[in-house]
């Protein structure tokens, strides 16, 4: 049976999760949090304090929240925790009504890389922002769409092999007839569809997160890639009182590259420390040797091993889910870990009194990337990546231990934390 604490940790993460259906509502979440916990909510277009201080800042579907501790000066160095908001799925298209065969359906694009099969057969919902005459709402339906499956007696290969096409075969039903009206039941008591100019809405998934399984030792939930490390990175910030200044950066659109205004290749993290060096009368000289000593910690889901399918995993290196936070490695630097950071991420994990397992790809089995290699380039921060195991990573639903989540918060707090 899993602590009581771990099971009170994964029972906030689901309320984080319920809370945020798209990166824009994760964003307002982190934000709302912090506020709530004494931070300030500051806007890029204002004057900011100078000094110490606890703040946050949104940009569109990514948040910044930071510490800057009292004695801190121009070459006190940075902490930073690296996050992503956005899931992969599917969001609407800019002509959102289509019909055929009798049917209402959503014109969907596909967002990032999921599990295309996972999404089938799921009461499913929009949610995001949309951009109206007098500003932005966030918005958030209902269950409201659904991709069917098709019959198996119309399909006998089905088990042999499921094939589906992106384009044909994922536009989602949500009634019956041919009139339009999408986005008026999206808006529905928000705002008046005839003022909506924009849209950036996901398609999210309305099953709730749960504890399952022999001794309640497992948990099942949407989005844990990557809200579950944005809650863990989040919770530990709050949680410590750090002698150095510390950052939580979620970032949006990482699952298609992180190229944008609001994602870790733009210049958003650069932006605030650059902003908070500036209030601690650093120099140019000052800041780059603040960088010198400073650390990312770039977090985000990784494999357990598959039961399953375990020869698809390095047969030496072996992630177990409940064997806490995995250290990611890879020669070709996909992950940013070196020798270096990781000893620091271990001596953190003993600290927190945390077990911890090391993830290597199997050579025949390319691995995919995070956030961290691209904040190792942008700002040259060590930076070593790390992250929770799960199984069916990219699906409409994922799955990891209970304890986990947990773990990975103890240890970010110690990372965060003065060392003895």
């Amino acid at each position: 049976m899993p602590p009581a604490d771990a099971h009170a940790h994964v029972t906030d993460l689901a309320a984080f999760v319920a809370a945020s259906p798209s990166s824009f509502h994760a964003a307002h979440e982190v934000s709302r949090r912090a506020v709530a916990a004494g931070f300030s909510d500051l806007s890029e277009s204002d004057a900011w304090p100078a000094g110490p201080g606890r703040h946050v800042v949104v940009r569109d579907g990514a948040a910044i929240a930071w510490v800057v501790p009292v004695g801190a000066g121009p070459t006190t160095p940075v902490t930073v925790l690296g996050t992503h908001t956005d899931s992969p799925g599917f969001t609407l298209k800019p002509t959102p009504d289509a019909s055929r065969a009798g049917w209402r359906q959503a014109s969907v694009e596909v967002y990032g890389g999921p599990l295309l099969n996972s999404w089938l057969d799921r009461e499913l919902a929009l949610a995001g922002r949309v951009a109206t005459r007098d500003g932005e709402h966030l918005v958030r339906t209902g269950p409201l769409l659904r991709i069917p499956q098709l019959a198996i007696h119309l399909d006998r290969q089905a088990n042999d092999g499921l094939a589906l096409d992106k384009q044909r075969h994922t536009q989602p039903v949500w009634g019956i007839g041919d009139a339009p009206g999408l986005l008026a039941a999206v808006v529905d008591g928000v705002c008046d569809p005839a003022d909506v100019l924009g849209w950036d809405l996901s398609v999210v998934d309305t099953q709730e997160a749960r504890v399952f399984g022999a001794d309640d030792e497992l948990f099942a939930s949407p989005r844990l890639d990557n809200l579950l490390s944005t809650h863990a990175a989040l919770t530990a910030l709050l949680a410590t009182e750090p002698d150095v200044i510390t950052v939580l950066a979620a970032f949006d659109h990482e699952e298609v590259g992180s190229a944008t205004r609001s994602g870790a290749a733009g210049p958003f993290l650069q932006d605030v420390l650059s902003r908070i060096r500036s209030g601690l009368g650093a120099d140019g000289e000052q800041a780059h040797r603040a960088l010198a000593s400073s650390l990312c910690v770039s977090s985000d889901v990784g494999h357990s091993v598959h039961p399953n399918y375990a020869e698809r995993h390095d047969p030496g290196t072996v992630p177990v889910a409940g064997g806490g936070p995995i250290l990611k490695i890879n020669a070709n630097q996909r992950y940013a870990t070196d020798a270096a950071g990781a000893a620091l991420w271990q001596a953190a994990c003993e600290r927190a009194g945390v077990p911890s397992q090391a993830f290597v790809s199997n050579n025949a089995v390319p691995c995919g990337s995070t956030i961290g290699p691209i904040t190792a380039t942008r700002l040259g921060l060590r930076t070593v990546d790390v992250g929770v195991p799960i199984l069916s990573m990219h699906s409409a639903r994922e799955l990891c231990a209970v304890v986990d989540p947990w773990y990975l918060t103890r240890a970010m707090a110690a990372v965060l934390s003065p060392a003895p």
